[in-house]
């Protein structure tokens, strides 16, 4: 059974997948597991593959979600990425993140897209 957490971010990631969707984005895939971590949503778009990490938070009580998104974190999402493109010998690709606050039930949530982090 998912645990509060785990629904959220899942709810987030959806959010996410379909906002980037719109923009014109190609779904390829979810939460992909690498030895180096996993990652949220890997999209394409103009021949560039996008490795998406999404923080999702229901308020900014304790910090916007973004602000969770550590060094330590950062490297992960740099070696997930770098293992998926090169397993998959993909040459163009970026990492970006998106940051969802809300709540599955409540108001529109407020999504705000970062490109090429890092």
């Amino acid at each position: 059974m998912k645990t509060h957490n785990q629904k959220i971010g899942y709810w987030g990631e959806s959010i996410a997948a379909d906002y980037l969707q719109k923009k014109g984005y190609n779904f390829v895939d979810r939460n992909i597991r690498t030895p180096y971590g996993e990652i949220d949503l890997i999209l394409r778009l103009n021949g560039v593959t996008i490795f998406v990490e999404v923080k999702t938070r229901t308020s900014t009580r304790y910090g916007y979600p973004e602000e969770a998104i550590t060094p330590e974190k950062e490297d992960h999402m740099l070696a997930s990425a770098g293992h998926y493109a090169e397993e998959h010998e993909i040459d163009s690709w970026r990492i970006d993140a998106v940051s969802v606050i809300g709540k599955p039930a409540g108001a529109e949530p407020k999504i705000t897209h970062f490109e090429d982090i890092l």
